[in-house]
């Protein structure tokens, strides 16, 4: 095919970009389905025809946080960056374990993450090479003569994960590592170099790791002029024209704390933080982040409350305190719900403690529709509204809270996080022995019909103040929410059949549904609500899993399905100038 001179032709490789992944996890299911993620039996790629001469630079960094490498900017791994495929939100692994140095390397070597290598303590107990070979034994296994090359700065690196390859050198310090890399470059004709950077983790662990700690600063500038020496010694090659260097450069792990609580995300554990980057010159500049927060999606379960001139759904609370402030005590409240009746009416309730469901009432208060928007009713006065349009089928938290400010009783009321009213509701006593109540009344006719879902009903023996409400009431509770002992109820909904609406707080305190309840389905995104994020979310980022996948489809290795490797094939975006 001829083609112009100075024709780029792009090329993207099988690779997992953000847009399919990220797909992926907003429908939560069925991305898998059909979808080959990993190098089928045979396979062997030329990596959009780079050539012969293919090796590998794995320079691993640990310690190194993905955030103090994009904080810090340091000179050469910036240059790296402008031809790379990289990402300063990599994580270690996507787990809630405890992150070792030595889990990290066995993971990123291997191409298992601890559940199948075993790996947990720095000492290496439980580790299998024969059930999971490290890369130095597949790459020595698959090609003739290969040399491949491991140079570390900590002994047992080299001493349980590099046994087979086919010259180890273990150094006294990162300096001699660079040393060492550099004269196998100049001297020998490697198929694969390991170099391994410990200084940064040293520093990191005594005096912490983040870019404003002067030493874990100084030790990464050091290392990234390490590098820029590295490269240059690459470079210099003889025969380098005539060859295609794969570098990678791979923090092992973050630093800090590590091992979350089921449930929790994973991007927000320090510990798991990495840098990672997949270099060649004839690379486009392709950059990963972790998706955004406030596009997870919204997905679950959750009981419909409709009501109509025949008939309504209801679930009513079992203990008819639950919903009783009296003149004392501190209280915060809140909920979610989506409107699906799409049209102004007046004035049904839909939430509420009271005897007169479908009126003001002296006792008792509520939530009722009002036109476009809704309104607190609290035993007749005050009434706040919602201040703005919530009939737009989209989810929308409320909540309010009772406390003392300055020295008086007041009642606030928040949507969507925002302040929309706060009052005096001094020596007020509306309580009664009627239950709390989701749910409309049978409507009379347009004005008075319901059409609603309703989710994560909470009350806390607690007032709350401004921000805590904001951040609490847009997430899904769980036991490391703030305030989760404080909890009187809370009752998710997100039940998918029966009559009972659990009380998830541990008190007991169950609603119970009509028997004509039905439960919605619902998955969709919502400015006002930040749910727990998928797991599939952690795939869209290159994690250490996923290294040796790539190793192995450079050098033209056939992987088989056999040997259950458990990262993904992120294969950069090539550019090839031609003549």
């Amino acid at each position: 095919m001829n083609m112009k001179k100075g024709f780029t032709l792009t090329i993207t490789l099988k690779y997992l970009g953000l847009a399919f992944v990220f797909g992926c996890f907003l429908i939560a299911t069925g991305c898998n389905k059909g979808f080959e993620n990993t190098l089928p039996q045979s396979f062997r790629n030329d990596t959009a025809g780079l050539g012969a001469g293919k090796r590998v630079l794995y320079i691993v960094l640990d310690g190194v946080t993905g955030t103090a490498v994009k904080t810090l900017a340091p000179t050469n791994i910036a240059q790296i960056n402008a031809k790379a495929t990289y990402t300063y939100d990599g994580l270690a692994d996507n787990k809630y374990n405890v992150i070792t140095n030595a889990s990290a390397w066995t993971t990123m070597l291997t191409g298992y993450d601890y559940t199948k290598h075993n790996v947990t303590a720095e000492d290496f107990t439980g580790l299998n090479l024969q059930a999971t070979p490290t890369i130095f034994t597949r790459i020595n296994s698959s090609i003739n003569n290969a040399r491949t090359v491991s140079i570390a700065s900590t002994t047992v690196f080299n001493d349980r994960l590099a046994t087979d390859a086919t010259v180890k050198q273990n150094v006294s310090d990162d300096a001699a590592v660079k040393v060492g890399v550099v004269a196998e470059l100049a001297s020998n004709n490697p198929s694969m170099i390991v170099a391994q950077f410990h200084s940064a983790e040293t520093a990191g662990a005594a005096n912490g790791y983040t870019a404003s700690t002067p030493a874990y600063a100084a030790a990464i500038q050091s290392i990234d002029g390490y590098i820029g020496e590295i490269l240059t010694a690459l470079k210099a090659r003889k025969g380098y024209s005539g060859e295609n260097w794969l570098v990678i450069i791979a923090s092992n792990k973050g630093g800090g704390q590590s091992g979350g609580v089921v449930g929790s995300n994973i991007f927000n554990d320090p510990s798991r933080n990495a840098y990672i980057a997949f270099y060649n010159p004839r690379f486009s500049s392709v950059k990963i982040a972790q998706p955004d927060p406030n596009s997870y999606p919204f997905v679950g379960t959750a009981p419909r409350f409709i009501a109509t001139t025949a008939t309504n759904v209801t679930a009513i609370q079992n203990n008819t305190a639950i919903g009783n402030f009296g003149t004392t005590g501190n209280f915060t409240f809140m909920f979610k719900f989506r409107d699906d009746y799409g049209q102004a009416n007046y004035y049904p309730m839909f939430l509420a403690k009271r005897s007169a469901f479908n009126s003001v009432s002296s006792t008792g208060w509520g939530f009722l529709f009002g036109g476009n928007s809704a309104q607190l009713d609290w035993g007749g006065t005050p009434r706040p509204g919602f201040g703005i349009d919530i009939r737009d089928g989209r989810w929308h938290t409320v909540a309010f809270t009772i406390g003392l400010l300055n020295g008086v009783r007041t009642l606030t009321l928040y949507v969507d996080g925002l302040t929309r009213y706060s009052g005096s509701i001094n020596g007020r006593n509306i309580d009664n022995n009627i239950p709390l109540r989701l749910g409309g009344d049978v409507g009379t006719d347009g004005n008075t019909q319901t059409n609603l879902l309703i989710r994560d009903v909470a009350l806390f023996n607690v007032t709350m103040s401004a921000t805590e409400v904001a951040a609490i009431m847009r997430t899904q509770i769980k036991s490391t929410t703030p305030f989760f002992s404080n909890l009187l109820g809370f009752w998710p909904g997100n039940e998918t059949s029966g009559t009972a609406m659990l009380d998830q707080s541990g008190k007991g305190n169950n609603f119970t549904y009509s028997s004509n309840v039905a439960f919605a389905q619902f998955e969709e995104i919502s400015p006002n609500v930040s749910p727990d994020i998928s797991p599939a979310a952690y795939l869209s980022v290159p994690n250490g899993v996923d290294i040796p996948m790539l190793i192995y489809n450079w050098l033209n290795i056939a992987v088989s399905p056999q040997w259950g490797l458990m990262g993904r094939l992120y294969s950069p975006t090539v550019s090839l100038p031609t003549n």
